[in-house]
């Protein structure tokens, strides 16, 4: 299945993507039907006889989940982008996070805040939790995955690295596009373990370009690693990291100043599309 949160005018509403049909599932968003101890057989069981329908042309998409519990992100899990940023094939996943603030849809515009002049992309593979699991191993985390959907982190560099902990170039309001949908492991290659061609252009200008098969740490040991951390809850969001041609890492630099189009995408996932503008004085 493929799952979206649509905006409708004022407000937005879970749906069900059916090609060019939009049905309605009963609840407000994506994270609040995960909610729902039995999410997948509603969302399966809905019916364009029986629900409310939206024409999937021109459909707008507010962020997969609008208002996660937590979103939790990996840094260095992609081999090549290791090797690229010269450091060493970690022990152990290097966490951060980001709030909901932050989070924007797949065709919103990234805000580029004046304060930073290393403004980079990261295309990402991100996991959607689909139930309340904490220490999950095994089984219990492959069940836990509700689904996939792509996310761009994107990072002030800058403000990433003027000290050893990354959280304060990562968590910049309205400049984390994550979407357009939610697609559930059945469909894809690899089910909770997918193998998919990953790419990020800026102005037709392909930047990155890998599969997620090279991820050191999978989805389903983030799952595992985190939840023995924190409780996870539906509509979690853990970001897998990116994989090489971020701009911090080409020489010389390249980074985002405004006006650029950025379209991160992930086979089988579809693609976030976003323009950079710079942020408007308060």
């Amino acid at each position: 299945m493929k799952l979206a949160t649509l905006r409708t005018g004022t407000t937005t509403r879970a749906v069900r993507i059916d090609g060019d049909v939009l049905v309605d599932l009963g609840a407000t968003d994506v994270g609040t039907l995960l909610g729902q101890d039995d999410w997948s057989e509603r969302a399966a069981a809905a019916t364009a006889g029986d629900a409310r329908t939206y024409g999937a042309d021109g459909a707008e998409y507010a962020p997969v989940v609008p208002q996660p519990s937590k979103v939790v992100c990996v840094g260095l899990n992609y081999r090549n982008h290791i090797k690229e940023m010269g450091r060493e094939l970690p022990e152990h996943p290097t966490l951060f996070a980001k709030f909901a603030d932050a989070l924007i849809g797949a065709g919103d515009d990234i805000v580029r805040p004046d304060e930073t002049h290393q403004f980079d992309w990261e295309v990402e593979l991100a996991v959607v939790v689909g139930k309340r699991v904490r220490r999950a191993r095994g089984e219990a985390a492959e069940q836990a995955i509700a689904g996939f959907t792509v996310l761009n982190d994107i990072t002030c560099r800058d403000w990433q690295f003027r000290t050893r902990e990354w959280l304060q170039g990562k968590m910049w309001d309205s400049t984390t596009p994550v979407g357009p949908w939610l697609v559930t492991p059945d469909e894809l290659p690899g089910g909770v373990r997918p193998a998919l061609g990953v790419r990020l252009t800026v102005d037709g200008e392909v930047m990155q370009s890998d599969s997620t098969a090279d991820l050191l740490f999978d989805p389903v040991a983030l799952v595992e690693y985190v939840s023995t951390i924190t409780r996870l809850n539906p509509g979690d969001i853990i970001a897998t990291g990116t994989p090489g041609g971020v701009g911090h890492a080409r020489k010389p630099g390249r980074y985002l100043v405004g006006g650029e189009t950025v379209v991160a995408e992930i086979d089988g996932l579809g693609r976030l599309e976003n323009r950079v503008v710079k942020e408007k004085s308060a």
